[in-house]
Formats: structure tokens, sequence, C-alpha cells
């Protein structure tokens, strides 16, 4: 058990009977629930506070020991703006649940599909559906044309907002690297415009749309190395060890170096 479940519990032992209120015995379900579920908040608040839990839902503090100091996964963007890249479920990833969003790599109709987008929709509910349903269609079937970028609240998802945006497939587009540019310029921009400071990405257009992972990882880093004074973190929450993998050595070579 974890030491503010035991804490919490400490209250029920026979040492302080005067510190406990004791409901009436037909409530006592109802607030063994309730007891429960409080147990397990804190203790996932004092698990993120210490760093702990699943590398997706954790706060990490920044060190202030330098670069020999720092986490794998973890560089300056600027002395008061970090990058982050870890593996994780990015459905799980928050940091305060009010200044935070994560990015969904939407399609341009934003009703759900599959991989991380989809993922993202079944966690936050059909609210998010019925959400993106109302955004305006620029055209026939398109809410969020390729390489822009809409913003929803994040419903039932521990984070505050959901950024989605809309990447180019790798070999339907001319010029893939300026689109992939936008869909990350646009979404931070949108981000800042909402005061969001902690923010989540996945890696844009890999996976079915045929994005290198290399290409990809360049174009994403340097786009937000552009905004390295406007958020405290900046994430990239990776499923896959061979996309965490690249990312992390792009991220080496561009921003140590």
């Amino acid at each position: 058990m974890t030491r503010v479940g035991a804490r919490f519990l400490s209250l029920l032992s026979p040492q302080s009977p005067r510190n406990l209120h004791y409901p009436p015995l037909q409530a006592f379900p109802q607030t063994l629930t309730r007891l429960f579920s409080v147990i397990s908040k804190m203790d996932q608040s004092s698990s993120v506070a210490n760093g702990g839990g699943s590398s997706a839902a954790r706060v990490s503090t920044m060190s202030n020991g330098g670069e020999d100091n720092l986490p794998a996964g973890h560089f300056w963007l600027s002395p008061s703006s970090a990058l982050k890249i870890q593996k994780g479920d990015i459905t799980r990833w928050f940091v305060d649940g009010s200044t935070d969003a994560i990015v969904n790599p939407a399609n341009e109709r934003m009703l759900g599909g599959g991989g991380a987008d989809g993922a993202i929709h079944r966690a936050a509910g059909p609210e998010l559906r019925a959400a993106c349903y109302n955004v305006p269609e620029v055209q026939p079937g398109v809410r969020c044309p390729t390489g822009e970028a809409r913003i929803t609240p994040g419903f039932r998802l521990p984070t505050s907002h959901v950024i989605h945006t809309v990447g180019p497939i790798y070999d339907a587009h001319s010029n893939p690297e300026a689109v992939l540019r936008s869909a990350y310029r646009n979404s931070l921009r949108i981000a800042k415009e909402n005061n969001v400071q902690y923010l989540a990405f996945t890696a844009i257009s890999c996976g079915v749309y045929g994005y290198p992972y290399g290409e990809a990882a360049t174009v994403a880093i340097s786009s937000i190395r552009e905004f390295s004074n406007d958020f405290k973190e900046v994430h990239f929450v990776l499923f896959a060890d061979d996309i965490y993998n690249v990312w992390l050595d792009k991220a080496k070579e561009l921003l140590q170096n």
C-alpha cells in the first residue's frame, strides 16, 4: 500500500477513535466507496508529485543540475522550457488538468479514426465526437484541412483540452515537410492562444500515413524549438519502441549539439 493510503487508513485504527466520524450503518457501503475513491485520488496525486506512476501521466520536475543530471528524454528548449520524450499512452497523459492539452492526429472529418485518433475519441467519450461534429465544415466533409488545427475540451480525458491537427500522407503531397511543419506550428499556435502551458504530441503522420520516422522527428523537434519560450513543457508521448528511439536520437542531435 502506498504511503498516502496507509496514512489515510491509519485514521481507522483503534488508537484514534475521537478523530473518526462514524456514518450511519446503512450508509456504510456508500461511505466505503467514497473512502477508497479519495484514497485512490490521493495516491495518484502523491505519485505525480513524487515523480511516480506511469511515465505517460507523470509531472516531471526540472533539474537545476545541468545537462549531465537530466533524464535521458529531457532536453532544454530555453532556460524556462523543456522538451520531454517518453513512452506511454497519450490518452492517460496530463499535468494539471487545467493548462494542459494533447494533440490528436486527426483526419479532416474530425470524427475519429484509427490509431491514436480512435483511442483519444474512445477515452474522451461521445462528447468529443459531438463537439467535433459541431466544428464548422470549411468544405463538405472537411472540418480541419490538412496542416491546420482545431481545439476542443478534453471531456473525459484527464487533460483539459484536445488540439486536433491533420498531418500529411507522405506519398500524397509534393512537399510533405512543409505540410507537417504547418501541422505542428498551427497546433503550437492554437495552444499558445488558449494559454496552454503543457502540451503533448504523438508522432504525427507516422504509421499508416507513411512518414519516415527520422524525417518526421526532424520536422517535429525543429518546429517545437521555434516556440521555445511559449510553454513550460512540451512532451512527445510515443507508444512504440522504434519511434521513441528515433525521436530520442534526433533530439540529442538537434538540441545537444
